[in-house]
């Protein structure tokens, strides 16, 4: 094999992207042993998540070679989830897709800006049972026992020692500022998910999944993205995260299904993003009128494939588990 320095060589090594392909084997066999079938879905779409943190990549569908500019904007996908809540509301009870996602801004030892996602829906299946489905598949493949449990609010807690459902962003940043973590210029003492969000990556996240897997589950409402709220004192959102050895893998929501909710979200999340200084993203799209049709009760969850191949390789960055990443496209 060429080395990467000699600019085509790929960057990770082949027995590594032989192990790669044979935890694709193990996925699609997991999944079709349990009666799910694989969609296929498009990469290019007129829709996208609306997220106040995920940046979808823009291109221009020109009909004139001449006039590259001129031109209906399309989006490629940050995940497959619109597309497939579409089949879910035309009947699919329970699918899931390897395919690849696109975000800009997102490079580093863990992330690439096109990347390798698994994602699935199973209709019928309540929290407790996407939670456990993800355990299941996590087992399988990386062999380190089922998951461990524990609420956003039990981790913050035993790491931070406040109670992330009711403490302030004043007492958030206070936090912060004892632990002299590096705080990105220009945030609001009330903007409380970012302090949470800064948080949970530095003093949290590296203790999560340690010891086995672990599933972080419970997120305040405000950070509940396309989950069910439930009704607690305060309410908590359906939506559990996958972590081991301090690594994110997974992200588990216990579907919303009112579009009515989903309208409200996606004005509030670009009210957001025009606050951080980002471009606004379309809020009328199909998802919205396939979820007025009827989307069914269900659970969904996507991974980073990538990040598991990581993770059973032993490897330490992205750029050793797939052959090309973006600096080597």
């Amino acid at each position: 094999m060429d080395s990467p320095s000699q600019g085509f060589g790929p960057t990770a090594a082949l027995p590594t992207l032989r192990l790669r392909a044979e935890l694709l084997r193990r996925l699609r066999q997991f999944f079709d042993g349990r009666g799910f079938w694989e969609v296929d879905t498009p990469l290019l779409s007129n829709d996208t998540v609306v997220d106040r943190h995920l940046d979808p990549l823009s291109v221009v569908l020109f009909d004139d070679p001449q006039r590259p500019q001129a031109g209906r904007t399309m989006w490629l996908q940050t995940s497959p989830e619109f597309a497939m809540k579409r089949l879910l509301a035309a009947g699919a009870t329970a699918i899931y897709q390897v395919t690849h996602a696109f975000r800009a801004g997102e490079r580093g030892r863990l992330h690439n800006p096109e990347f390798a996602i698994a994602e699935w829906y199973r209709v019928g299946d309540d929290y407790e049972q996407g939670m456990q489905l993800l355990s299941d598949l996590a087992e399988e493949l990386l062999r380190l026992g089922p998951a461990d449990r524990c609420t956003y609010c039990d981790a913050f807690l035993a790491h931070v020692g406040l109670d992330p459902h009711t403490a302030s962003g004043a007492a958030l940043r206070s936090a912060a500022e004892r632990r002299h973590l590096a705080v990105p210029a220009g945030w609001e003492t009330d903007d409380r998910d970012s302090w949470l969000e800064l948080l949970l990556v530095e003093c949290i996240e590296p203790h999560l999944g340690r010891e086995r897997p672990l599933i972080l589950c419970d997120y305040p409402a405000s950070q509940a993205a396309l989950a069910q709220l439930r009704d607690d004192q305060p309410p908590v959102a359906e939506r559990f995260e996958l972590y081991v050895r301090g690594i994110e893998l997974a992200n588990g929501y216990h579907e919303l299904v009112d579009p009515a909710v989903l309208r409200q979200r996606m004005a509030t999340a670009n009210r957001q993003r025009a606050a951080d200084g980002k471009f606004t993203l379309p809020e009328e799209n199909r998802l919205l009128a396939a979820m007025s049709a009827g989307l069914p009760p269900c659970t969904g969850t996507a991974l980073g494939f990538d990040r598991l191949v990581l993770l059973a390789a032993g490897a330490s960055q992205i750029a050793e588990v797939i052959p090309f990443p973006v600096e080597h496209a």
